[in-house]
């Protein structure tokens, strides 16, 4: 009985074990700058990222009082075939007044684009003002289709329906190239993957395995 139960808790701690280095796997602190596989730009949708309590601390433009903000950078995020480098020190540099003046109408807010480069611009292993040329042109890649780019009225849809959109939308991309985010059942963000160089759409399936499991989709409208 006292060998079962110790092979027991044996077993129990390996599992928590392993959760935990999965867990770990994920986020990559301190990793060497340029040491990833492809990019992700994060297209956060305003209202439900506002409306789920995002406008607390660093995105208050973003979600003051007649913005009538849709799609907007949530951020470019070095991404590796299994889990992301974050901090990635001793790149961590702060970016200058030009570096910021460049990314000025990026991010809905220079607070934004200052944690951005911190997080996971000191990843890519650019200087700061490439890194959000970066930006600009993985954003200008990405067309919104028409049915997402003001609605007025709350929708409706599918995770399946809104990548079918931004397909239908941007030639070259594919279901596997993209990732909807949502919490609970209300859209926050379009994850699309990019190749290193930006010059192109990239599959990323750990990135889409993480997509929205919401059986139905609610897209607030634009206020």
């Amino acid at each position: 009985m006292f060998l079962r139960r110790f092979l027991t808790i044996l077993a129990l701690v390996g599992l928590v074990s392993c959760a935990a280095t999965g867990s770990q796997a994920q986020e990559r602190r301190g990793a060497t700058p340029g040491d990833f596989d492809f990019y992700v730009l994060a297209l956060s949708w305003s209202p439900g990222f506002c409306g789920a309590g995002g406008g607390d601390g660093k995105s208050l433009d973003q979600c003051r009082a007649g913005a009538e903000l849709g799609f907007v950078v949530h951020g470019l995020w070095p991404q590796g075939e299994r889990g992301f480098p974050v901090d990635c020190a001793p790149a961590n540099r702060t970016p200058s007044r030009l570096a910021i003046e460049s990314a000025k109408d990026l991010y809905p807010d220079e607070g934004l684009a200052r944690y951005q480069w911190r997080k996971h611009g000191t990843c890519s292993g650019v200087s700061p003002t490439d890194y959000y040329a970066g930006v600009r042109t993985a954003r200008d890649r990405v067309a919104i289709p028409a049915a997402l780019r003001s609605p007025r009225e709350a929708q409706t849809w599918t995770a399946v329906d809104l990548e079918r959109a931004f397909v239908a939308a941007n030639p070259g991309l594919r279901a596997d190239m993209l990732s909807i985010a949502c919490r609970g059942e209300v859209l926050q963000e379009v994850r699309v993957c990019f190749s290193k160089d930006l010059r192109g759409f990239q599959t990323c399936p750990e990135v889409d395995r993480r997509g929205c499991r919401a059986r139905q989709i609610t897209v607030p409208p634009v206020r």
